[in-house]
């Protein structure tokens, strides 16, 4: 979470450069805005959003050839002007930014105030500018000065620093993602490649304990013991426009009209029709497991819910767990059991416990991520990218559908045997288009105004669907800030039933019209019978939209392909009741895009 920035070697336009940096970084949280200019040390932050801080520049006019900017999303102390970073040292000396928990912070702050050093904020970063300026006071240069501090810090950190009167950046990596921007005359640093990709597309994906010195000249990267290292400079795929609005009013409803040209794109080249296969060149050499763990977190876990479905139904033991709870209680593993971590940005903090646990215990680990060259898919064994393009929008909607798509490939990637795969190709291929005649028609906005003013949201579905009806009342939750629950459909009566009112609306998905399509039929005339009003998310194959109050469609097509149909309705649904209630749908409240932190 938190978005750093930062930029050296343009004279001009220093200040343009980061605020537009933190403003293609907001996702990563929006509690409070800063910026930090030299070579004479200026300090501007302001609580609240980026346009708070705009006055704030604005009104003061700051120059500067070089700064670091950020973009925070709280841990330590409130979101206040005085735990807005950049922070600075008791002299204003010092600036710096930081993402990530600094685990020692209190040993530190503790040392510090026991020399006489007063803290003006609740963060943990403020240790760090009064440990540079200490060495600083002590006679030791700024470099040295950096690295010594650095040297004294346990957790996970992406910090970047400025020193008043030295036109150098500072910069390193501890378990929070940095990269480096390359440009031709200019260096630029942020969390993510979106902060600079207007003006370069060349990238240094920085390792952990990899440092940056970052001047008019150029950037030397060093590792944890102070040697320079030969680093790699990647291109990335994507440029600027794809980063914007085009148009919409609403990063996510703009990248749930995009996920026809992600599921084509995670989809490409990846399946032969014609003669019914599967291919994953990235997991070739992967035997088939004797189990499959899958480990991820929020809407990724969602995902992981469905890949560990389909795995079973090809008759290999998987289960998916929370990655948060992986790690403190894992469960037991053999050396033929595959674990798979899933992570859009290939970040999320407790992912990547839970893979590194595996690793330690000597199973192969495989990372299915959108991300290139990110963290999950360095240190995993195998990679496999979605494709899905970048996502800005904090609700995760195009690159959910292409995890579940990602799921069915490496599925069949992984299991031995001689089946016709024709079908699913074919329904996998056919969904960009199933998805776009959903966009087209779907019937979800004019739900709103019946619905809007309803007490509570229940989502329900039996096999796959489980998985959707978690996530539509997950993206319900976070984006309108109404109670939403998901539940297995057969589970309604052992407990949840007790919820059910004429206020409280269920969202049925309800798939072709087999058993499990039957018995949730039963579950809609149960709370039917309570007064409910039910929504049928179906593809009219069962009695579900002639029983049901309304429906919400979807094209017929593979009981492996319709969970992502149904979740475009619901992602639909959601976005329309947010908007409708005047939510803040692509900055929702205590929520930030990639969770970085434990």
């Amino acid at each position: 979470m938190c978005g750093i920035v930062g930029s050296i070697g343009r004279s001009d336009d220093t200040v343009d450069v980061l605020m537009d940096g933190l403003r293609s970084l907001e996702y990563r949280g929006y509690d409070s805005t800063g910026i930090a200019l030299g070579p004479k040390l200026q300090v501007l932050r302001k609580s609240g959003e980026l346009d708070a801080l705009t006055e704030v520049v604005n009104a003061n006019e700051p120059t500067g050839t070089y700064g670091i900017g950020h973009t925070r999303w709280s841990t330590h102390g409130p979101p206040t002007d005085r735990n807005a970073h950049p922070h600075t040292d008791e002299n204003g000396r010092v600036a710096v930014v930081h993402n990530g928990i600094i685990e020692n912070y209190a040993e530190l702050k503790s040392e510090l105030e026991a020399q006489g050093v007063t803290f003006s904020s609740d963060t943990d970063t403020e240790v760090v500018p009064h440990l540079i300026a200490q060495r600083l006071a002590d006679g030791v240069d700024a470099e040295t000065a950096f690295h010594e501090t650095v040297d004294r810090l346990d957790g996970s950190y992406a910090i970047a620093a400025i020193i008043d009167g030295e036109e150098t950046i500072y910069a390193a990596r501890q378990g929070s993602p940095l990269v480096v921007g390359v440009g031709d005359t200019c260096t630029y640093l942020a969390s993510d490649v979106p902060a600079f990709v207007e003006h370069t597309r060349d990238v240094i994906y920085l390792e952990d304990g990899q440092r940056v010195r970052a001047d008019a000249d150029g950037y030397t990267v060093f590792d944890d013991d102070r040697e320079p290292v030969e680093v790699s400079i990647e291109t990335v795929s994507y440029t600027a426009e794809e980063t914007g609005k085009s148009g919409y009013d609403h990063y996510m409803l703009k990248e749930i009209h995009e996920q026809p040209t992600a599921l084509r794109q995670c989809f490409s080249g990846r399946a032969d029709a014609l003669e019914g296969t599967i291919s994953l060149e990235e997991v070739d050499e992967i035997p088939q497991p004797d189990a499959v763990q899958f480990v991820a977190c929020g809407t990724s876990y969602h995902a992981a819910l469905y890949g560990a479905s389909i795995l079973r139904e090809t008759g290999v033991p998987a289960e998916a767990y929370l990655a948060s709870e992986y790690a403190l209680s894992p469960p037991p593993l053999s050396l033929g059991t595959l674990v798979v971590g899933i992570t859009q940005s290939g970040e999320t903090a407790d992912t990547l416990a839970a893979l590194r646990d595996a690793q330690s215990r000597g199973v192969t680990t495989l990372a299915l991520t959108n991300t290139v060259n990110s963290t999950a898919a360095r240190e995993c064994d195998h990679a496999v990218y979605i494709r899905a393009g970048p996502e800005i929008g904090v609700a995760a909607t195009k690159t959910f559908s292409s995890q579940l798509v990602g799921c069915n490939l490496l599925a069949e990637e992984l299991v031995d045997g001689q089946r016709d795969l024709r079908p699913l190709i074919e329904s996998l291929r056919g969904l960009p288009d199933d998805v776009q005649s959903i966009l087209d028609s779907s019937a979800a906005e004019s739900l709103v105004d019946d619905y809007a003013d309803s007490d509570a949201y229940f989502f329900i579905g039996r096999g796959t669907n489980v998985a959707v009806a978690l996530e539509g009342a997950l993206k319900c939750k976070e984006i309108s800030y109404e109670h939403a629950e998901g539940f297995p459909a057969g589970e309604l009566k052992h407990g949840p039933l007790a919820l059910v009112t004429p206020d409280t609306p269920v969202f049925a998905v309800v798939i072709g019209d087999d058993e499990r399509a039957q018995k949730t039929l039963g579950n809609i005339k149960e709370v039917q019978a309570r007064g409910a009003p039910v929504i049928a998310v179906t593809d009219g194959e069962s009695a579900a939209d002639e029983i049901a109050d309304e429906t919400l469609m979807i094209p017929e097509t593979s009981e492996r392909a319709a969970p992502v149909l149904a979740n475009v309705q619901l992602q639909l649904f959601s976005y329309h009741l947010a908007d409708e209630l005047g939510r803040p749908i692509d900055k929702p409240r205590n929520l930030a895009k990639s969770v970085t932190v434990e």
